[in-house]
């Protein structure tokens, strides 16, 4: 009957289809199909239909329908039996599917190649085994497409903590999503729900033409001050096969505006304590957003800044900053306390100079007023001589005289230092070094000797010389410092003298004795003796080495005789004969007294003839 039915129209084929059911109602067919298949845009789905039947079928006849979107009617896509296997013509899955059997199971696979959007609906799988029982079975095919990366936008204006209701903060955007996605904000790390008053989300879906979905989602939120550091985002979840997937945005931080509630007014420099003279630049800043307008009670200032120019003792004080913020238009104040520090000129007593007397004491101050604690040196030629306020001078020499300087400084502020001098003069009668004692010296007739004398004293003193034992004597130098004078006279020695360098000024006298003991230089004639001495020494050895050099070359014959002829064999014209008379025993005796200007007695005498030979 349902194979008959098959072929008919109109009413037949619908009665013959109510028989066809009623006969098969006595038999049974089992259909397994899954609730519904997941894939992804553009990938290839399987939906499979599995069926048992109680008795074996003479023949089997499928069938695969769809649910036109929005409405309850079907369209069947494919029809297959033993004999055949169609896929229908004109719908939207012409071309796209195929049907094949699975394995060694009783089912059949529908593939759908290309998965798009529109193919997001339920399949029915139809199973005719005709007088064996007939079943259908449903899968809910489902199709996945993420969005594209979220975009998140941060408003660009300050939002302010007075307004009474949430403001907006940012929106968030996700494009190109299949099915539609959701999506959450946060604030650090926490989600926002809405909240009356507080916090409201407003949401935006749009379907696109091409079916994809976008969704646009606002927060509004009521600000707070500690809102100013906070940070927003947007979390997007939406579905694939897998299950749910979160991608985040980026994080937008918001200008928040709140008023002025403190002010901090501080020294921006310099750094440390401040001293007279210094420039000071004073700093004034509130916790509000935008700042607003500052003033300070003493000068006009620059922004949030006061600049101070060679500041002087009198600048100390309190200083305030006020600021009224516009919002609220109430007044704030901040305020400091500046402390100039300074340091007087030092006053020394005694003033510029004093004037002491040899063996006199005096003790000097020196002070200088200052706001911080001092220390005080006193220096004289460079190098330390006391410490403290005062200084003391006692038993006053010509070495304590000249000039004392006391420094005074401030250990905790080295900028702040200054000084002061006295003159200390010490005056008394001339003082020479070893006076008492006279200098004794050993000097040869006829030499020139330099005597010197220095006196130390205040006033001045003059030095005069009294010399005895010489008329031959001048002053070849004389100079006065400060405190000392010198004097150097140039004496000839022709006696033994007696000097003596008087030094006098006002206050009494000084007097040093020179004792110069005049001594002969050695005798002339005693040097030229032993001049001549050395010559005929030098004569006789060299008129010894030429008679031996002739000895040896045979010329001269040699006896014991005293008188010798020295001739030649064959004598020529002009040659010279020699007599030479020598007495050994009397030479040098000879020599000597001849030294000594005596005469040489007619032995000791050297006596040599000359004859010209024809």
């Amino acid at each position: 009957v349902c194979w008959l039915g098959h072929g008919l129209t109109g009413n037949t084929a619908t009665l013959m289809m109510v028989l066809c059911l009623f006969f098969a109602a006595w038999a049974k067919v089992e259909m397994t199909m899954d609730e519904s298949v997941e894939v992804y845009l553009g990938d290839l789905a399987d939906i499979p239909c599995q069926y048992v039947f109680s008795e074996q079928p003479r023949a089997v006849m499928i069938q695969w329908f769809v649910r036109n979107p929005g409405s309850s009617s079907r369209e069947r896509i494919y029809y297959g039996d033993n004999t055949q296997q169609i896929v229908d013509d004109g719908t939207d899955f012409t071309g796209r599917i195929t049907v094949s059997d699975i394995g060694d199971q009783e089912g059949v696979l529908l593939t759908i190649q290309d998965v798009q959007l529109t193919d997001e609906r339920e399949f029915f799988c139809q199973v005719n085994g005709m007088a064996a029982g007939n079943g259908e079975g449903k899968t809910h095919l489902r199709v996945f497409d993420p969005p594209e990366a979220s975009v998140i936008e941060g408003v660009h204006t300050g939002i302010s903590v007075t307004n009474e209701l949430p403001s907006r903060i940012a929106s968030c955007e996700a494009r190109n999503s299949f099915p539609k996605p959701n999506i959450t904000w946060y604030r650090d790390s926490s989600p926002l729900t809405p909240t009356h008053g507080q916090i409201n989300v407003v949401t935006l879906v749009t379907r696109e033409s091409s079916g994809f979905y976008t969704v646009q989602s606002e927060l509004q939120y009521k600000v707070a001050k500690e809102d100013k550091d906070a940070l927003f985002s947007c979390e997007v979840s939406y579905y694939v096969p897998e299950g749910v997937r979160t991608a985040k945005s980026k994080v937008i931080n918001i200008t928040v505006h709140f008023p002025t509630t403190i002010i901090e007014l501080w020294k921006e420099s310099p750094q440390g304590l401040v001293k007279e003279g210094d420039t000071v630049e004073l700093r004034c800043q509130g916790d509000g957003n935008p700042p607003p307008p500052f003033t300070f009670n003493r000068e006009q200032a620059s922004d949030d800044t006061l600049v101070l120019r060679e500041v002087i003792r009198g600048d100390s004080g309190v200083y305030q900053c006020r600021a009224l913020d516009l919002d609220t238009y109430e007044q704030v104040t901040g305020d400091m306390q500046l402390t100039v520090h300074y340091l007087d000129p030092a006053v020394v007593v005694p003033k510029d100079s004093e004037i002491l007397l040899k063996g006199e004491s005096l003790t000097a101050t020196c002070n200088a007023l200052s706001s911080l604690e001092t220390t005080t040196v006193w220096l004289k030629n460079g190098q330390e001589v006391g410490k403290g306020h005062m200084l003391f001078l006692q038993d006053a020499t010509y070495d304590t005289a000249g000039e004392y300087v006391c420094e005074v400084t401030v250990s905790s502020l080295p900028g702040l230092h200054t000084s002061g001098s006295v003159h200390i003069i010490v005056q008394g009668a001339p003082q020479m070094k070893d006076a008492d004692r006279e200098v004794e010296m050993d000097e040869g007739t006829g030499k020139w000797v330099n005597l010197s004398c220095e006196a130390h004293a205040h006033p001045l003193t003059t030095i005069s010389w009294t010399v005895t034992g010489s008329q031959s004597w001048h002053e070849v130098l004389t100079r006065a410092t400060e405190h000392s004078t010198i004097s150097v006279v140039s004496i000839k020695v022709t006696s033994d003298i007696t000097a003596f360098c008087n030094a006098t000024n006002d206050i009494g006298t000084e007097t040093k004795s020179f004792s110069i003991r005049a001594s002969k230089p050695p005798s002339e004639g005693n040097g030229v003796i032993i001049v001549v001495i050395i010559l005929c020494i030098l004569l006789l050895a060299i008129l010894g080495s030429v008679l031996y050099f002739l000895h040896k070359k045979g010329k001269i014959p040699c006896g014991r005789s005293g008188k010798q002829e020295i001739t030649k064999e064959n004598p020529n014209k002009d040659d010279i004969v020699m007599e030479m008379k020598t007495n050994t025993k009397t030479e040098d005796a000879g020599l000597l007294k001849g030294i000594n200007g005596d005469k040489n007695g007619p032995s000791d005498q050297v006596t040599m003839d000359t004859k010209a030979i024809r």
